[in-house]
């Protein structure tokens, strides 16, 4: 089982740092960061992601905003990461 983490943020004026700190701090091995709008129609980094996640594996985000753009897409997404016999968790941000 690997835990792995995936980071959004969408402009290039905007930090990954927070994301990846909490993701880190909860247990992610390894974690996907872009930084691209959430209207794009690709995410390249979470694209490689879901191609490499397999049974028993962890995705860990910060906010399911991250992991998607709408709700049916984030429902598509997390029936990829259910295929794969993956479960998905949320990171709690560190607020103190």
């Amino acid at each position: 089982m690997t835990v792995y983490g995936y980071a959004r943020v969408s402009s290039s004026e905007q930090t990954l740092a927070g994301q990846d700190a909490d993701l880190r701090k909860a247990g992610a091995a390894k974690v996907y960061r872009e930084k691209i709008s959430g209207v794009a129609a690709r995410w390249p980094q979470l694209e490689k992601l879901l191609h490499i996640i397999g049974p028993g594996d962890v995705v860990l985000v910060t906010r399911l905003d991250r992991l998607a753009r709408s709700t049916r897409d984030l429902l598509n997404i997390l029936d990829k990461i259910g295929k794969a016999g993956c479960a998905v968790q949320i990171a709690a941000r560190d607020l103190g």
